[in-house]
């Protein structure tokens, strides 16, 4: 199941709100929550979703009220608001979710193709949290691997629009000559690394980078950036013609009174794009004189569309590949069936070729390989069948069929 918030139902500020502690939620409501056995948390600039998977379906609404209360906790959202703020999704719905957010259907920017390498961070982290339990894994790569196929059956994503270049597109009548600009680069994430590549697509060549948590000089170290520190941000605020502000940590790296300092007796124009979820830039100084202000509201209120034929392809796309996802996974409740059968074919194998052997048949070699032949073409069908039944809705036919011929209870037992 997941619990889910975006920009299409909500303000970027309860967005904002609701992720502080995103990097330690997944850990969290895994050791609050005893149903759960998994959790993966994709919180970006225009989302926050939590994945769960839970081991017992009838805890289900304590879990979620378990979850809520975590994410109010760490987000000082109160209980109440984020109840009604996030939406829950279960099994094929999930799947569908996630997969149409992976593709870039559910983005601000629709078709942009960052979302893709979010959702495989988010996997990533949840892997070296230990919280990715294999069904949530499995969900997350099937995801990744529908949005290459949209991707290269329908060409969505392909124009490289995403909340970047977007971002940027706003401020070009803002800064007529990028190739004159000083620019300052604060925050050292994807993000950061895709306004990068922006800059110096635009032909900027003086590039600072500043980290409130750091990092700068590392991430500068093998590019064509120098690091700053704090006290070198403070002057390269000063002859800064370009701030963009991507480091989405718990404080405003830019406020009011530092820009309006470091601006102090002069009107040159300074462009100033926030693209941090938690913003990153105080939006008074959108008042200072010569200060034009780019947020993620003005990002989704200029985001393009994209062509309807390309949508409805997409979201095709989208749907056969959630529905084949939730078959498989049911499919999986009767692996203990399948495999119950292939042992009852096998067990009944190998006493004869036991026989066959202390009979010193001198074929015993090859009668056995044609026997294990033999069985394995049979357990074909059963096994192709399992899949089908659990598409059909016919589980329990399946099962009740291997116990009236062959004997095999695979049923789970009852509590």
């Amino acid at each position: 199941m997941s619990l889910i918030a975006s920009h299409h139902d909500l303000d970027l500020d309860v967005l904002e709100q609701l992720s502080v502690g995103a990097d330690s939620l997944g850990a969290g409501v895994v050791a609050d929550c005893q149903a759960l056995t998994g959790a993966v948390v994709l919180a970006t600039c225009n989302r926050f979703e939590l994945y769960l998977e839970i081991d017992d379906v009838a805890q289900v609404d304590t879990t979620v009220e378990q979850v809520v209360a975590r994410i109010a906790r760490d987000s000082e959202v109160p209980v109440e608001r984020v109840t009604e703020v996030l939406g829950l999704a279960v099994d094929e719905e999930a799947a569908r979710h996630l997969f149409g957010v992976a593709c870039g259907l559910e983005s601000m920017v629709v078709g942009e193709r960052e979302i893709s390498g979010q959702v495989r961070r988010a996997l990533a982290a949840a892997r070296n949290a230990g919280t990715a339990s294999p069904t949530l894994d499995r969900l997350f790569q099937a995801a990744l691997r529908s949005a290459r196929l949209v991707g290269m059956r329908t060409g969505l994503g392909t124009s490289g629009r995403s909340v970047v270049s977007v971002a940027f597109e706003l401020a070009h009548p803002a800064m007529p000559d990028w190739s004159q600009a000083r620019a300052v680069l604060v925050g050292t994430g994807f993000c950061a690394d895709s306004s990068l590549e922006a800059l110096v697509a635009l032909g900027v060549a003086e590039i600072a980078v500043f980290s409130p948590s750091g990092r700068a000089e590392a991430f500068a170290s093998n590019r064509a950036v120098h690091s700053i520190d704090a006290a070198g941000f403070a002057q390269a605020l000063v002859e800064a013609d370009v701030v963009v502000a991507c480091s989405g940590g718990s404080g405003k790296s830019l406020t009011a009174p530092m820009l309006q300092s470091a601006r102090t007796g002069t009107t040159r124009p300074l462009v100033v794009l926030d693209l941090a979820l938690h913003r990153d830039v105080d939006p008074v100084v959108a008042q200072l004189p010569g200060v034009t202000l780019i947020d993620l509201e003005a990002v989704r209120a200029e985001a393009p569309g994209e062509q309807p034929d390309v949508l409805g392809a997409a979201s095709e796309i989208v749907e056969q590949e959630a529905a084949e996802f939730a078959v498989a996974v049911e499919a999986r409740e009767l692996d203990p069936a399948v495999v119950a059968l292939r042992q009852h074919v096998f067990d009944i194998l190998d006493d004869e070729i036991a026989k066959v052997r202390a009979a010193g048949d001198p074929v015993a070699e090859e009668t056995e390989r044609a026997l294990r032949r033999f069985a394995r073409r049979m357990l074909h069908t059963p096994t192709v069948r399992a899949r089908e039944h659990v598409r059909s809705g016919a589980k329990d036919d399946y099962l009740d069929a291997l116990q009236a011929l062959y004997g095999i209870d695979a049923r789970p037992p009852v509590d």
